[in-house]
């Protein structure tokens, strides 16, 4: 019958969230205004102000200076402002031609690739600071580094908590390391805003990534907030626009929805973070009840609210025997929306770099699935979860045996043709 689909249970929020009901409305009503915040006229005048109220909010929600706020197309041109931005800069403050970047081996590839990048094109040194099992930088690590090559070192990018096993880092301690030898620390918190309380006056860091889209703001909003004292090389060159930093038309409707959104996920993050918590306990006691094997990674989830050592909206577990891709088609038939924690590149499915750096094999890494909620999620979706898996799980298990036999009797037969 017509309207009796049934709901269907997105709990892929990391990837993306539902536009807020207050960053819509931001966006409309600055939509209506035409004018280019760079015009002198009287329209480009108020579209500027639009951008300048908007750089206002967002500065003092997330306690640092207006001046400090670079609006870019989201997360990803954050980061590679960032990385290539600081890396050039420090290559000409530290006089040698390739210093050294610093960085997590579990980061986004908009901090991996950027990376990989300066070291392919532009002599980049790397140094990967290794994880522990729970995904968690070790800082004794970083501080042994830095007492030995901080001279040489142009910048340090560590992620604030990972998007996929959502452990949250120690940013503070690196922000003080890095502080504490001169050199400008990175750290990407597109996870983090609205999860986790940020007050970036505390947090000390050179440069701050943050996107639109995982708070509810429009799809391509975000900003990089830099020290206004620090020096950054554009990516982009143009028109001159946010302090020469990031040249192109300033998005007045974008700037303004993105500050209604930032301002929304910072009001609300304490409630918010509470009941992520109470959905993710749920499903975490579902799991290990209805597949007892199940793996759940990263640190502790019942420690995400008491210690903050996980994202309280994130659960991310391996299923002995059974294929992530497989899962994820088979939760999909099902009516729920979630990740693999595993990348694709070329149409070739590869296991989590991530699980991989915590030390986890290769095998249970393709056997992984993200949950990750939000503020549209309830227990209706845990709940829908919860009673799909077991019946997932045995099919997809069942569908691996079938495979690894097919793969089996092929060899043998090849191995007697041989």
């Amino acid at each position: 019958m017509a309207g009796s689909a049934k709901r269907r249970a997105f709990v892929d929020h990391a990837a993306t969230a539902p536009l807020l009901a207050p960053a819509r409305e931001a966006w409309l009503a600055a939509s209506e205004s035409v004018g280019n915040p760079s015009s002198l006229h009287t329209s480009g005048r108020r579209a500027r102000r639009i951008v300048e109220e908007a750089r206002e909010s967002i500065a003092d929600d997330l306690g640092t200076r207006p001046s400090a706020i670079v609006f870019t197309s989201g997360g990803t041109e954050s980061d590679n402002l960032a990385v290539k931005g600081l890396f050039w800069a420090g290559r000409r403050r530290l006089g040698i031609d390739a210093p050294t970047v610093v960085s997590s081996s579990i980061e986004h590839h908009a901090v991996l690739d950027p990376v990989e990048w300066l070291v392919k094109h532009e002599g980049a040194a790397a140094y990967w600071l290794d994880v522990d099992s729970r995904a968690r930088v070790r800082t004794d690590d970083l501080a042994g580094f830095l007492s030995e090559n901080a001279e040489r070192t142009a910048l340090v990018t560590v992620m604030w908590a990972n998007n996929e096993v959502g452990t949250v880092q120690p940013v503070a301690q690196i922000a003080q390391l890095c502080r504490e030898y001169s050199v400008p620390f990175h750290t990407d918190a597109v996870q983090a805003l609205g999860q986790l309380p940020m007050d970036l006056s505390e947090v000390g860091a050179t440069a701050v990534t943050i996107s639109g889209h995982k708070i509810g703001g429009p799809v391509g909003t975000g900003a990089l907030i830099i020290d206004p004292y620090t020096t950054v090389e554009p990516v982009a060159h143009g028109g001159g626009q946010e302090r020469e930093i990031r040249s192109g038309t300033l998005d007045a409707a974008g700037a303004a929805a993105l500050a209604a959104a930032v301002h929304y996920a910072v009001e609300q993050q304490g409630e918010h973070a509470r009941h992520l918590a109470s959905l993710q306990s749920a499903l975490v006691e579902g799991i290990r009840r209805e597949v007892p094997d199940a793996i759940i990674n990263g640190a502790e989830p019942d420690d995400s609210i008491t210690h903050g050592e996980r994202l309280p909206g994130n659960v991310h577990v391996s299923i002995p025997g059974a294929e992530g891709d497989a899962l994820l088609m088979l939760l999909d038939a099902a009516g729920v929306d979630c990740s693999t924690g595993s990348a694709c590149t070329a149409g070739i499915p590869e296991p989590s770099h991530v699980l991989l750096a915590m030390g986890v094999d290769e095998r249970t890494a393709r056997s992984s699935l993200r949950f990750s909620f939000g503020r549209t999620s309830t227990m209706d979706d845990v709940q829908a979860v919860v009673e799909a898996l077991p019946g997932v799980v045995e099919r997809a298990r069942r569908a691996g045996s079938v495979s690894a036999s097919v793969h089996t009797s092929v060899g043998a037969a090849a191995g007697r043709a041989d």
